[in-house]
């Protein structure tokens, strides 16, 4: 029987806190992730999947290997995370998008209840489940990392408001630990795509219905430099369209 957690809030941060005290003493990622993980799953039977850094360009998953960028507890399921990057590469999901947009942990539940995935979106909730993992606690800390706990059970209802915030709080600081360990690189990884303000103001004006006319009419430059700055933001975005730069701008609040 998994204890509810909402029992046992109280044994969840006094432990969680005893964690943060000492990830600074922590040499290696692996030490990290068992810590964190001894104090969740020996609190609320909650379980670390691992830890992610994101891209720094969107959709460049080049950056993502194993003990440079992505993180792995050994109690990850076997074969999920090559399954899912391999999935990742054919049809790029909503999720990764929310995770990093999002300000506030959030499960896998609440999340496809939010975005309500249809077709081929729905295969990151399917693969979960093929590998037993019936929720996550998907935790962002700073836009740049995601540190993501998992259950076989529905975690939306199990897990209280004070829960949630000791769980980020334990993430928090493994993100930070996880950050200076990898070292130097890490600086150039996650970071928003840097668009120029001019491209931006290009995504800003077609985001709300105008045509290419209409903006260089209401930016006063040329059609034809309305489109060379769209292009450059597609390129800096990774994205093939306008339209979808300017959803890929919206989701990363490079435009309001």
């Amino acid at each position: 029987m998994v204890t509810h957690v909402g029992n046992n809030d109280r044994t969840l941060g006094s432990e969680m806190l005893q964690f943060t005290r000492m990830t600074d003493q922590l040499g290696t990622a692996d030490a990290v992730l068992d810590s964190l993980h001894e104090v969740s799953f020996g609190a609320c039977k909650l379980s670390v999947m691992g830890a992610l850094l994101f891209p720094i360009r969107w959709g460049d998953l080049s950056s993502l290997a194993k003990g440079k960028s992505v993180f792995l507890h050994s109690s990850a399921p076997n074969g999920w995370w090559e399954e899912w990057l391999e999935l990742t590469r054919q049809h790029p999901g909503p999720g990764l998008a929310l995770a990093q947009g999002t300000l506030a942990p959030i499960t896998m539940t609440e999340m496809m209840r939010l975005i309500e995935p249809l077709g081929v979106d729905r295969w990151p909730f399917e693969l979960a489940l093929k590998y037993g993992v019936r929720d996550q606690l998907i935790c962002p800390v700073g836009g740049r990392w995601v540190v993501a706990y998992w259950s076989r059970h529905d975690l939306s209802k199990r897990l209280t408001p004070e829960a949630r915030a000791v769980l980020l709080m334990g993430a928090t600081f493994a993100a930070i630990r996880l950050q200076k360990l990898v070292g130097a690189h890490a600086e150039r990884i996650g970071q928003s795509p840097r668009l120029t303000p001019r491209e931006l103001a290009v995504l800003r004006w077609l985001s709300v219905g105008n045509k290419v006319a209409e903006a260089a009419q209401t930016l006063q430059l040329g059609e034809e430099t309305i489109r060379t700055h769209l292009k450059k933001a597609q390129a800096k975005l990774g994205v093939h369209s306008s339209g979808h730069a300017i959803a890929q701008a919206l989701r990363l609040r490079l435009i309001p």
